[in-house]
């Protein structure tokens, strides 16, 4: 079991919502859930607690009420090693959400994630001050972020 764990506090969808990252990431699983029963206070049937894992990080899910909404507040971070993974999350996870910049984008259910490449952070951690700020002002130009583009911004000059 690990330490910390995060935990998402749906409205009641938070089976729809397991179920759409299970089938958006390769390494997913689906762990326990709990449904309500005769008691509640969701409907009888309906989860109310779904326990999940990507890539080895298990999450909780809740069906918890309407009171709490997701903010940019609180993000995922998906680190990709391709371009064509940056386009292909980007594309999965923001379908009926939103779209950024700089590589967030919100999900359908308003979950707030960062599409990522790991080339990002390298090329922005470059000695050469004039190459990072370079890097830096291309990303901030871009809502998804393109590899190729960053590139091409480190290498002028």
């Amino acid at each position: 079991m690990q330490k910390i764990t995060p935990f998402l506090w749906f409205n009641d969808n938070a089976e729809e919502a397991v179920n759409f990252y299970l089938s958006v990431f390769n390494d997913a699983k689906i762990g326990t859930v709990t449904r309500y029963g005769d008691a509640g206070p969701g409907p009888k049937g309906s989860v109310m607690i779904a326990t999940f894992t990507l890539f080895g990080q298990e999450y909780i899910a809740l069906n918890g009420g309407p009171m709490f909404k997701f903010t940019e507040a609180i993000s995922f971070v998906v680190n990709c090693e391709t371009q064509e993974e940056v386009d292909d999350l980007w594309e999965q996870l923001s379908a009926g959400g939103s779209k950024s910049r700089c590589g967030w984008l919100k999900d359908k259910f308003g979950l707030s994630w960062q599409i990522v490449p790991t080339a990002l952070p390298r090329l922005m951690s470059d000695p050469d001050p004039a190459k990072a700020k370079r890097v830096a002002m291309a990303m901030m130009k871009m809502d998804k972020i393109d590899i190729a583009a960053l590139q091409a911004a480190y290498d002028a000059g």
